[in-house]
């Protein structure tokens, strides 16, 4: 049974993803007050956007980083532009792909750190190349770290360390705020995300 604390978290947690999920998979988008929009799913021409120069993105791993980034994360061809502490200032844009990678690698990172291995770091997630392969892999991150919600009982909520993740503060906080964090960030990259669809569909007019 989910304790009654984390009950509204888990819900809203879902309801991000799947509002998510639906902005990027299309074929109608839910603006969120009723009214369907038709929009197509994500393109690899959009994923990889950039709007404005020196973005941040996921580039392959042949072409080296990008602007002030030095070195690209995560495993396979394609890896995400990166930075070590401190980060470049004004801190630079970065794309749908970024974003998205991003979300997803804490996602499934996290997850390991809960209920998993507990070995997993962002240099162990392999970065999508192209749109259909980051959506598939944003729904199995969500899915993974849903479970994780679902697995904790009353007694995790309050255990500091009960997630791992090793980027972070996380294994500092008792696992009720980590799980509150987590949906922010769902909440405010998916709110980046769709208002980066919304812009791309908008400079065609």
């Amino acid at each position: 049974m989910t304790p009654p604390r984390l009950a509204p978290l888990l819900e809203q947690f879902s309801f991000a993803c799947e509002r998510l999920s639906g902005r990027l998979a299309g074929p109608v988008m839910d603006s969120g007050d009723g009214a369907e929009t038709r929009t197509g799913p994500l393109t690899d021409e959009e994923y990889l956007w950039e709007p404005v120069p020196d973005c941040w993105s996921v580039r392959r791993r042949s072409e080296g980083p990008g602007p002030r980034a030095a070195s690209l994360a995560g495993a396979g061809d394609w890896g995400r532009d990166a930075a070590p502490y401190p980060h470049p200032w004004p801190p630079p844009f970065t794309t749908v792909a970024w974003r998205l990678s991003h979300l997803s690698e804490l996602l499934f990172v996290a997850a390991d750190h809960t209920i998993g291995t507990r070995t997993l770091t962002r240099d162990d997630y392999a970065i999508s190349g192209n749109a259909a392969e980051a959506l598939a892999a944003f729904d199995t991150a969500a899915a993974a770290w849903r479970a994780a919600l679902e697995a904790a009982d009353e007694a995790a909520l309050d255990t500091k360390g009960h997630c791992a993740y090793p980027h972070g503060s996380y294994d500092e906080e008792p696992f009720i705020e980590v799980v509150w964090w987590v949906n922010q960030e769902v909440l405010h990259h998916g709110a980046e995300i769709a208002l980066l669809r919304d812009l791309y569909r908008a400079r065609r007019g």
